[in-house]
Parts: structure tokens; C-alpha cells; sequence
């Protein structure tokens, strides 16, 4: 399944000129990870992703997750990506696919509210996901909701809601700005920018 998933996503990559995964055999077992990067491309965004069925589920929220309940953020759904991608920072080459600065934002665990595997690819399917997070950063309960009509374009618009529960908070300073650091490096973007230590691009 997770060979099948991934099969857009090699499609947009030559890997005889970068040197990002391609994704290899998917775990025994399910792991419920999940990470958030910090992409700087031809537009500031964050990319959301869940890992389920051996692969990381995808979606890039313009303006990240926020932690204020009333806030619906949209998040674009788009291509899986290899489970190794999740420990990526550095930068991808200009001039090849999502070219720019990525920044690991924020990484952890997560799980759905109710029931496991079967139930989250279910939910997925049916386009509404209930599900908490245990991160650095990100924590309680989230929603996935799909848009429909025209808003939906396609299938690919959905937005990214936090529960209103004890992680919450309304108002303030967004968890995006007080908290810029990376949870791997503890550097910011210009930084790693300015120094990514590692690129995608075979020398």
C-alpha cells in the first residue's frame, strides 16, 4: 500500500539529481507519528503530516496550526510522503521540486480519538479526522475536515481545527511566532538558511 501512496510523490522528483528518499519498505507494525515542518518555498507554509498505512498523510497549511479553537486554518491536502522524509532539515535545491528552507517545526505522536488503524483510514476516507497530538509543541485534540463544493477544489481543501480543551488557547501571540525554533536543531529559518548542513542534491 505505502508503494502504491508514494507513487505521485516520486513522480514530481528526479532521483538521479536529488537525494531525497524514495521511500523504502514500510515498517512492520503502524506507528502514529507525526511532524510539522516549516517550508520555505515560493510561498511561507507549514506541512502537516500524519503517518498512517507506512507512509506520512500530507496537507500544507498556509498559516500553520494554531492553538485558538475559532480559528479554521485551511490545509491543502498533497502528495504522501516516505516516513524518512520525517526527519529532514536543511534545504531542498532551488530549481527542484519544493526548492527552499525546511525548518522540523515540531514532531511527537499521535493518535485517533477513537479506535485505531481501521478507524483513522476510515474517518480519513470519509474526509473528517478526530485525532489528538503529544508533541513538542502541539498537544490535545485536533479535527481534519474536508471542504466540499466549490471551496473544496476537488477534494484537496480541508481545514485544521484545534479542540477546544486544555491545550487550547484563544487569543495571544499564534504558537507559529512564540515558539520559531526547530525541536532539532533549536536554530530558526534564517538560520538553517544561512547554514542548511545538508541539501538534497548529490554532490
Amino acid at each position: 500500500m505505502a508503494r502504491d501512496a508514494l507513487s505521485e510523490y516520486r513522480s514530481k522528483r528526479d532521483f538521479r539529481r536529488t537525494s531525497e528518499p524514495s521511500g523504502g519498505e514500510p515498517p512492520a507494525g503502524d506507528g502514529w507519528s507525526f511532524v510539522v515542518h516549516e517550508h520555505d518555498a515560493q510561498s511561507l507554509h507549514y506541512d502537516f503530516r500524519l503517518e498512517l498505512d507506512g507512509v506520512l498523510k500530507s496537507w500544507a497549511v498556509p498559516k500553520g496550526p494554531s492553538l485558538d479553537p475559532s480559528d479554521k486554518r485551511l490545509a491543502v491536502r498533497v502528495e504522501d510522503h516516505p516516513l524518512e522524509y520525517g526527519g529532514f532539515e536543511g534545504a531542498i535545491p532551488q530549481g527542484e521540486y519544493g526548492g527552499g528552507t525546511v525548518l522540523l517545526w515540531d514532531r511527537g505522536t499521535w493518535q485517533p480519538k477513537e479506535g485505531g488503524v481501521e478507524e483513522a483510514r476510515r474517518d480519513l476516507g470519509e474526509g473528517r479526522l478526530h485525532f489528538d497530538l503529544d508533541g513538542d509543541k502541539l498537544h490535545g485534540g485536533w479535527h481534519l475536515v474536508q471542504m466540499h463544493g466549490k471551496a473544496g477544489d476537488g477534494g484537496k481543501n480541508w481545514l485544521l481545527i484545534k479542540d477546544d480543551d486544555d491545550s487550547a488557547k484563544s487569543g495571544g501571540e499564534a504558537i507559529t511566532k512564540a515558539r520559531p525554533e526547530s525541536v532539532a536543531s533549536g536554530r530558526d529559518l534564517g538560520e538553517i538558511a544561512e547554514d542548511p548542513q545538508r541539501t538534497w542534491e548529490e554532490g
